[in-house]
């Protein structure tokens, strides 16, 4: 493994891993909160590198909605890690093996993502190793102690924890929705969406995680008609 190219990999994930114990520290607590053991709130940091997908699926799991809806809903709010990988494949070239792309689509979040494509080299392996060493340990670590501090902090701190997550939400929505329309319209349309479900008596009854996959899939599907994409010409 090249040495140099893995801590260049350390140095540009460490401010994803810095953002990601402070995130995670809220999951962690919340967890805690809603019934999850400290372990258990671990293993699923530590099997899963989803913010979006295991809040949404801590819900699930509170609520015992049962397996399909948990799958439904991961397969809704991760599916744009597929276009991601694919994306990411594309930098790498031929010659890395299946192994080496599977770890590296585990560690493939939002964040990696954006460093590893905002690089002009090559991708390689050992720099992508080391761009989602930290953010790993990051989010992992950070629910361990929120977990943990979750046990113990008042149930009004652990509540306000929780709202660290909707503030990486709107830091990452924010800037992108200033200067792309169609961002901006498809993060209205899943806010009315949801509203409609929380508001309206009828809709407020649908069980935990539904309410996501419908906002996402109606807010991106009437942005694709609104906003498509015309096909670039060979």
């Amino acid at each position: 493994m090249n040495s140099k190219e893995y801590r260049t990999g350390v140095r540009t994930g460490l401010p994803v891993g810095l953002g990601y114990f402070s995130v995670s520290f809220g999951f962690g607590a919340m967890a805690v909160s809603k019934g999850l053991g400290v372990g258990h709130a671990t293993l699923i940091s530590a099997s899963n590198l989803t913010s979006a997908g295991q809040f949404a699926g801590l819900g699930v799991i509170v609520d015992n909605s049962g397996l399909w809806l948990m799958i439904l809903t991961q397969l809704i709010i991760n599916s744009r890690y597929a276009l991601m990988s694919l994306a990411l494949s594309q930098r790498m070239g031929e010659k890395i093996g299946v192994l080496p792309r599977l770890c590296i689509a585990f560690i493939n979040t939002d964040e990696v993502f954006a460093l590893a494509m905002a690089r002009q080299q090559e991708l390689t392996v050992p720099f992508l190793y080391g761009l989602g060493l930290l953010p790993i340990i990051g989010w992992v670590s950070g629910t361990l102690f929120g977990a943990l501090a979750g046990s113990i902090l008042p149930q009004s701190i652990r509540t306000a924890l929780g709202v660290m997550l909707y503030g990486m939400f709107v830091a990452i929505v924010i800037p992108p929705a200033k200067q792309e329309r169609p961002v901006a319209v498809a993060a209205l349309l899943a806010l009315i969406f949801s509203s409609l479900f929380t508001w309206v008596p009828a809709l407020s009854k649908a069980p935990t995680g539904t309410p996501i996959v419908i906002c996402t899939v109606a807010a991106a599907a009437l942005c694709a008609w609104l906003f498509p994409i015309k096909e670039e010409e060979a």
